[in-house]
């Protein structure tokens, strides 16, 4: 928990003041114990009412001050736990943006989610509750103590032999209780998992009918979450009961002890509201070992991925042929280090080229562009962009020549406007200019405010060619160097897939183009085209010499456009 701690320091005036407070208001409820038993024992019988008046206010003092004092560092505690865990936010989603998809595939995208929103909750507890009953119980447990020695010295040690009694057990379940929340977070992230998928095919599944069946599976993940945390609170439920009934067998000790000490009358009263603040302390410490517990588990959760390496090595490699904007040399690469997802891939483009990628589903088209744009490293082989080995540029520098639309894409809840520049400070001029050449301007314009009409949560409020029009009009607002479009016009009709590819032709004319598609209407158009099967490359050339020499090609041109093309 030490990184996570560290968090506080920024905030450590606010954190001293805090616990000096907290401190200040606890000691002077202690204080009034003391002064009832001495009202009790020592000026009733002598009915000195002037004296009884002066301690009954000065009770009333030292009340205050617990009051405000009490009031004031939770005040500050709340303040102190939320600033420290707005950064913790801040740089655990920072540290998220920059992950390498590698280290994103391995923690999992719901635990990312489920760190950066439960995790840091648990957290905001830990510190919060802790600078408030964590301060508080000790002070009242200890100080209780002194002031029962300070009351009767052998009511005292009955209470005192209770301690250890309590402290033992708490010690062994807080032990047990951190592996299990562990788990109970990992169980967690599985819902979170699940809620994510269902929401996003929620069309889905209703057009299915699944929605009973998504119900099910639901059910056993929340029924899984709620098993394992069952068993954690259920080791963690001992320690309320446990101590409750040691301390109250150690009150009947008192009691009795008492009548045969026989005790003055304020003595007892004292002594017995100084147990009750004892055990209340007790029941304190031993909340503040559930939620550190809890807390502990978060914090090494959010700790596994702030210490994560996000930086990509950049070192002097040997340089690729002079003049191509992109060269793949003999490109091996695996997702898993085991079995390769890509073997011998080698092409090469002049600046101003295209690239048609075809294929089935799953042949490895996508892991190319990811290799090209260095979301991953290769195996083996290398990827040149304009001469130069990616791995030995900046992903900066290197991502700044690129403008993609991927499979998935997304569109915020913002304006067009907003979407298509994407924080980049464009004109309208440049977004018109990329919103004409994507074909979305005709529909931009027919929208009630244009440029500022809002898109509603993953542009639900547009069709899927619109929404795809719109993710390259942001691609190519940047007038970017290479224009990567994967799977970008599927939703698109021919005629417009047509007029798109004409403009990006006229438009664009000096960007490389790497086009990833389905059709081999989108690709026959390119300068090369290279059909992939199994990650392998079954053939590479124009559109006439593949309907020549390659056969899967031509079985797809057959079959998408008929036996005469």
């Amino acid at each position: 928990m030490k990184k996570t701690l560290a968090y506080i320091r920024p905030y450590s005036g606010g954190l001293t003041l805090g616990l000096v407070t907290k401190t200040v208001g606890s000691a002077a409820e202690l204080v009034l114990p003391y002064i009832l038993s001495y009202i009790i024992d020592d000026l009733t019988p002598l009915k000195d009412s002037g004296r009884i008046y002066l301690m009954g206010g000065l009770m009333l003092f030292f009340a205050l001050v617990a009051l405000g004092g009490n009031i004031w560092a939770n005040r500050l505690s709340a303040k102190v736990a939320g600033n420290m865990t707005h950064d913790i936010r801040y740089d655990l989603f920072r540290k998220t943006s920059y992950l390498k998809c590698s280290q994103v595939d391995e923690v999992t995208m719901p635990s990312l989610i489920s760190r950066l929103t439960s995790d840091t909750y648990y957290v905001n507890q830990m510190v919060a509750r802790t600078m408030r009953m964590g301060v508080r119980a000790p002070i009242l447990l200890l100080g209780g103590l002194v002031f029962c020695f300070l009351l009767n010295v052998q009511l005292a040690l009955v209470l005192l032999a209770v301690v250890p009694i309590v402290a033992v057990p708490l010690y062994l379940i807080t032990r047990k209780s951190v592996p299990m929340y562990m788990t109970v977070q990992k169980s967690g992230d599985n819902m979170v998992r699940s809620v994510q998928e269902d929401i996003t095919g929620i069309r889905v599944i209703k057009a299915l009918s699944k929605t009973e069946y998504e119900n099910k599976r639901f059910e056993k993940v929340a029924g899984d979450l709620a098993s394992t945390e069952f068993r954690a609170q259920r080791i963690m439920s001992l320690t309320n009961p446990l101590t409750s009934l040691i301390l109250n067998l150690g009150l009947v000790g008192v009691i009795v002890a008492g009548a045969f000490l026989s005790s003055e009358p304020g003595d007892i009263t004292g002594f017995l509201t100084y147990f009750t603040i004892v055990l209340n302390a007790m029941l304190g410490i031993s909340k503040i070992f559930v939620i550190i517990s809890r807390g502990a588990a978060s914090s090494e959760r959010i700790e596994r991925v702030l210490a994560l390496d996000e930086s990509e090595t950049v070192e002097e490699r040997p340089e690729g042929t002079p003049g191509c904007a992109i060269e793949f040399r003999d490109v091996s690469f695996s997702y898993n280090g085991k079995e390769d997802n890509l073997y011998g891939i080698s092409f090469a483009l002049e600046r101003g080229q295209s690239l048609g990628i075809i294929g089935a589903t799953g042949c490895g088209k996508s892991t190319v562009i990811n290799l090209l744009m260095r979301f991953y490293d290769v195996s083996g082989g290398a990827v040149y962009v304009d001469g130069k080995d990616v791995r030995s540029v900046p992903s900066a520098e290197l991502r700044k020549k690129f403008g993609a639309v991927f499979q998935n894409d997304f569109l915020m809840a913002a304006s067009v406007r907003e979407n298509i520049d994407y924080g980049r400070n464009l004109s309208d001029g440049q977004i018109m200019r990329a919103a004409e050449c994507a074909q979305a301007k005709e529909f931009i314009d027919g929208l009630a405010g244009g440029l500022d009409y809002d898109l509603a949560q993953k542009a639900g409020n547009l069709s899927g060619g619109q929404k795809q029009r719109l993710l390259v009009a942001r691609a190519l607002a940047g007038d970017p160097e290479i224009i990567v479009l994967d799977d970008s016009s599927s939703a698109l009709d021919y005629a417009t897939d047509s007029k798109l590819r004409r403009a990006l032709t006229r438009e664009y004319a000096s960007s490389t183009k790497v086009i990833v598609a389905q059709r081999v209407s989108s690709v026959k158009g390119c300068d090369l085209i290279m059909v992939l099967d199994d990650g392998r490359v079954s053939g590479m050339g124009t559109h006439e010499e593949l309907m020549k020499n390659c056969g899967e090609y031509r079985a797809i041109a057959e079959t998408q456009m008929g036996v005469a093309e």
